[in-house]
């Protein structure tokens, strides 16, 4: 039975497997999220389907993956590249030739590389650092590997898809090695594992939609902390940080904060 009772022992095991502690995400999504998969699995228990997913690999990914949320695509919403592409990056690169750039919860790679192609046009020949983290190792081990779907690499113009991807014989499209090299993965958990510093631009787009109002201001407080003076967050479309200011940011652009010179 899907009670209190069931809810917080399926927390407690998937806290003791994954670390991943769903106290500091929203309760009643989570709760319908996760309850959706587990009845249309055939199960009337969130523990009864935990256990079930938990003694085969392959099920038990794909229940992360639909529970960290892999959604992604390249160049996600344009307009907001445009805006990192012709004012933010430019105005970094004033104060630093060599950019320390961080893909926060990265997913199967689009933002890291989409990253990666700007760089390549804007600096030519200058050797930036981009690190991109996520919290599910399959979904790292598929952003490493660089192979996507057509569907996939909708938002990429041909100009670039021509220059940086090359496709294979099964119609899939594979970001050359070039690119590749230029992104560190590591797995990486948000909301427990401690953070570099000496970023100038941090990106987590599209990540934090479950998590709680206080685990959001903490986790924008360690992205500050973890910024360079003058360096940036960049935030989703829906994310808008409306208490920016009590956090230390100034606002650079809609979604864009920044931490004080």
């Amino acid at each position: 039975m899907m009670d209190d009772n069931d809810w917080v022992a399926f927390k407690r095991k998937l806290k003791g497997k994954t670390e991943i502690d769903l106290d500091l995400y929203k309760e009643a999504q989570m709760k319908r999220r996760i309850g959706n998969l587990v009845t249309r699995n055939g199960f009337d228990s969130y523990t009864g389907y935990f256990d079930h997913v938990a003694k085969n690999h392959v099920e038990f990914e794909a229940f992360i993956e639909y529970l960290t949320i892999n959604v992604s695509e390249f160049f996600r919403t344009p307009d907001k590249f445009s805006k990192l592409e012709t004012d933010v990056l430019p105005d970094l690169l004033k104060r630093s030739s060599k950019l320390n750039i961080w893909s926060a919860g990265c997913s199967i790679g689009a933002e890291p590389y989409s990253m990666a192609m700007i760089l390549k046009e804007l600096t030519p020949g200058q050797k930036h650092r981009i690190l991109a983290s996520d919290l599910d190792i399959e979904i790292i081990a598929k952003a490493k590997k660089g192979v996507y779907m057509e569907n996939e690499i909708k938002s990429i113009s041909s100009q670039r898809l021509q220059k940086y991807f090359t496709k294979e014989a099964d119609g899939k499209y594979a970001v050359k090695q070039e690119i590749k090299d230029c992104i560190e993965f590591k797995r990486h958990n948000l909301l427990k594992d401690s953070f570099e510093t000496g970023f100038d631009l941090i990106l987590c787009r599209n990540v934090v939609i479950y998590f709680t109002e206080e685990a959001k201001d903490q986790l924008y407080a360690d992205f500050f902390r973890a910024l360079k003076p003058g360096g940036i967050l960049f935030v989703g479309a829906t994310e808008a940080i409306l208490n920016f200011r009590k956090l230390g940011y100034t606002s650079f652009q809609p979604f864009f904060y920044q931490r004080p010179m």
